[in-house]
């Protein structure tokens, strides 16, 4: 199959329109977000849904879809030149559909999450309940790891907020699925690392979308009075908490990337120095907290919520940040620090990004072990930390959690500045390996979010007892292992035990 494709490329020039897409031949460099992998992949297909049957027919030939490439461990990107790419941000957004009495739309799989939110809210005023921080990533990526947020802890992640999937299975056979038809495969998709469908469209959750967002954020200086208020915040019934309850560490400095000036709001809110010699401890703590409410409510009515809320909350009461911005604003916050980091040219550097979930019972551990003494000094960005409810999520798909009612997520979202000196991407990788490790050794009860190992037994391990339902899946859906091979779960013609 190669020897027929490069015979096409004998007779074509880029952008040719066989396999009822469009083929770019070339020897371009295609790096993820991460940094840290790249690869030259044979053809780049926009888009083409031959591509699977292409590569059946082929001894060697693996199709990977990509979306915005937000991967860091190359997961998004082929192994080797003899890689099929699918250009999933060809497929364009379309009008988004209504369906079920105005309670779902349909979009496309390489769909931005951003344009979708921009176009449910300014056409019919509905939004997705459940997102992710960063809404610059496609539809299909997110649905095939999770997709978390502030909204989490009270409607679960993104792959529980999807009622019916459109999926071109490794077999080739574009399949649609739900929770009653095609059960086994919808289920395994969602979550399921791209291992056994490429999700070409998804039936999302929606509700009304409310106008204006109240964004608050608190410092805390005890790690215990942190979780606790956080936990006690997502367990509160609807109605009698935040809409939105996030959380992050932050060096206790002045440093502008990693101390307090991280934490303010607006530039004028930075707190009085001498709420920073207040406590010796190296690491502080803040909550992230938003109520939704609609341009019709006073703003006493907001005052009122807020007020009720944070006065049972251990928080520095002194180091209150709060700002009102409309929904979307809110939601497309990171954007704006994206733009930012694009125009001081950080945002193209290589990113060795960590996440994982950690069980309540081990996250005062890590706080102890990690936060405190390997990240005391910060990473140069973003170390979020915050808990979500176990209940919210659907078991049934391929995500696998740590043990308990009560989880945390811990994403170290650093960020390498070429411009400035600082430890070298190696001594970021290996302080990532140092913290999973670290959290062995201890014993931590934990499993990496976004996955990557690099060995089978590392795989068998991470997915434990769902292990042998996870081969069996594959062996169904990919026989002979086409699909997502970034992943390194399995190898082409050999999916085995």
């Amino acid at each position: 199959m190669i020897a027929y494709l490069e015979q096409q490329h004998d007779f074509v020039h880029d952008n040719d329109t066989t396999l009822d897409g469009t083929i770019d031949y070339h020897s371009t460099l295609i790096k993820d977000f991460g940094g840290l992998h790249s690869t030259s992949p044979f053809a780049v297909i926009r888009p083409s849904s031959t591509a699977i049957h292409f590569a059946s027919h082929s001894p060697t030939l693996t199709v990977t879809a990509r979306g915005n490439g937000h991967s860091i461990n190359g997961q998004s990107i082929s192994t080797n030149n003899h890689g099929l790419l699918i250009d999933m941000k060809s497929f364009t957004l379309h009008d988004v559909v209504l369906s079920n009495n105005n309670t779902t739309v349909d979009v496309n799989g390489g769909a931005l999450w951003e344009d979708v939110l921009k176009s449910c809210v300014m056409n019919y005023g509905l939004a997705p309940r459940s997102w992710t921080d960063y809404l610059g990533l496609t539809v299909g990526g997110t649905l095939s790891n999770g997709g978390v947020s502030g909204q989490t802890f009270r409607y679960g992640p993104q792959t529980s907020n999807v009622t019916e999937l459109e999926v071109v299975t490794g077999n080739g056979e574009t399949v649609v699925c739900s929770s009653q038809d095609n059960s086994d495969l919808f289920f395994a998709v969602l979550g399921g690392l791209g291992q056994f469908g490429i999700i070409t469209r998804a039936r999302v959750v929606v509700q009304p979308a409310p106008d204006m967002v109240r964004w608050i954020r608190v410092v805390y200086s005890e790690f215990e009075d942190f979780t606790r208020d956080a936990e006690w915040l997502i367990t509160r019934p609807e109605g009698e908490s935040f809409d939105y309850v996030e959380g992050f560490l932050f060096v206790n400095s002045d440093d502008p990337v990693n101390g307090w000036p991280s934490v303010v709001l607006e530039a004028d809110q930075l707190p009085d120095p001498s709420v920073m010699t207040r406590s010796d401890n190296p690491v502080m703590y803040c909550l992230e907290l938003a109520l939704h409410y609609s341009k019709e409510n006073c703003s006493s009515t907001v005052d009122t919520m807020a007020t009720r809320l944070l006065e049972r909350l251990r928080f520095m009461k002194d180091t209150l940040f709060k700002v009102d911005l409309s929904y979307i604003e809110f939601l497309l916050r990171v954007k704006e620090a994206e733009k930012q980091a694009k125009a001081n040219g950080i945002w193209d550097a290589p990113h060795p990004w960590l996440n994982l979930f950690v069980s309540k019972s081990s996250i005062s551990d890590f706080n102890h072990f990690v936060f405190k003494k390997i990240l005391k000094d910060g990473i140069g960005g973003p170390m979020l930390v915050y808990p979500i409810l176990r209940s919210r999520w659907d078991e049934r798909t391929s995500v696998v959690l740590p043990d308990g009612d009560i989880f945390y997520i811990v994403a170290l979202l650093r960020f390498t500045n070429p411009y400035q000196k600082s430890p070298s991407v190696r001594d970021l990788v290996a302080q990532n390996h140092e913290i999973f490790q670290v959290c062995v050794r201890n014993g931590l009860n934990f499993k990496l979010y976004l996955p990557h190992y690099n060995t089978k037994e590392g795989w068998k391990q991470h997915f434990g007892d769902r292990w042998p339902r996870f081969v069996e899946m594959k062996s169904r859906y990919d026989p002979l292992a086409i699909l997502a091979p970034g992943q390194k779960i399995f190898t082409r013609n050999n999916i085995g035990e």
